[in-house]
């Protein structure tokens, strides 16, 4: 493989975000939403300003698993599909460059743009506070805003193999919305259906098993349990077995939602019929 022709396709994307102005208007949108939350998160208490990191971080977890898997899956549909389209992809591979450097190129410019405007974003959110912040509270935000990237790469892998499996754009903007409303919205709900029926025969261990299949839930849970004072805000650390609530397992589980989309884009493009 040549890194130089992956570099080449990573720049070219991600020089295209940063002209049409997509980090900017992504990055504006977190920082005003980490300001204000972090602000007035606790106004329904008739509180107005920062509390604490944790609290500000327990709040900002349930908009960012909203927002960021939205941004990745819009981010990525039309990586290859668009380019097929376009008829740029045949002229792509009619020079000496594989479709795998092809592919890992565009994820690796897309997901630069996703982590560039996710770090501007939330880092200049909280810049106004910086002064309340103690070192502590900064590697705590840090350890946030590393696993919202890391759950957007997740959704971005989805979305490129979205991207390869389309016919068309049409088809894959729909089906990318499509799994945003079943990753974000259906599956919990469909989860504590199941767990309702089953009249408690469902036990922790499968309830905890079934959901590191959402990258949206190993997510939140990552944040979770890097807190204490978040567990007690959830109340997730009676039900969850101890092996899962780990901060070492949950990466690893979501470094595999990463990587395991990603590998099964590659597999089929490089099928004859893409």
């Amino acid at each position: 493989m040549e890194w130089g022709q992956v570099r080449v396709i990573a720049a070219k994307e991600f020089r295209d975000r940063i002209r049409n102005r997509w980090v900017v208007a992504v990055a504006v949108i977190f920082a005003l939403f980490a300001l204000a939350i972090a602000y007035f998160g606790a106004s329904q208490q008739g509180e107005v300003g920062f509390r604490s990191i944790d609290v500000t971080v327990a709040s900002l977890v349930s908009l960012v698993i909203y927002l960021v898997p939205l941004i990745a899956l819009i981010l990525g549909y039309d990586a290859i599909v668009g380019e097929r389209e376009r008829g740029s992809l045949e002229l792509m591979l009619s020079m000496p460059i594989t479709r795998f450097e092809i592919l890992l190129g565009k994820y690796c410019g897309l997901a630069a743009a996703l982590a560039m405007s996710t770090v501007l974003g939330f880092g200049a959110g909280l810049l106004p506070l910086a002064a309340e912040l103690t070192v502590r509270d900064g590697y705590h935000y840090a350890g946030f805003v590393g696993s919202a990237i890391l759950m957007g790469m997740a959704f971005l892998s989805i979305s490129m193999l979205v991207s390869v499996l389309a016919l068309d754009r049409v088809r894959a903007s729909g089906v990318a919305i499509g799994l945003w409303f079943f990753f974000v919205l259906i599956f919990d709900l469909l989860l504590m259906g199941a767990l309702v029926l089953s009249q408690g025969r469902l036990g922790s261990n499968t309830f905890a098993a079934l959901l590191m299949l959402n990258p949206a839930d190993v997510f939140r849970l990552l944040n979770i349990f890097s807190s204490e004072q978040a567990q007690s805000m959830y109340g997730l650390a009676t039900v969850m077995p101890g092996g899962l609530t780990d901060p070492a397992v949950l990466l690893a589980i979501m470094a595999g939602w990463v990587v395991i989309p990603f590998l099964l884009a590659n597999w089929s493009f490089k099928c004859p019929s893409r």
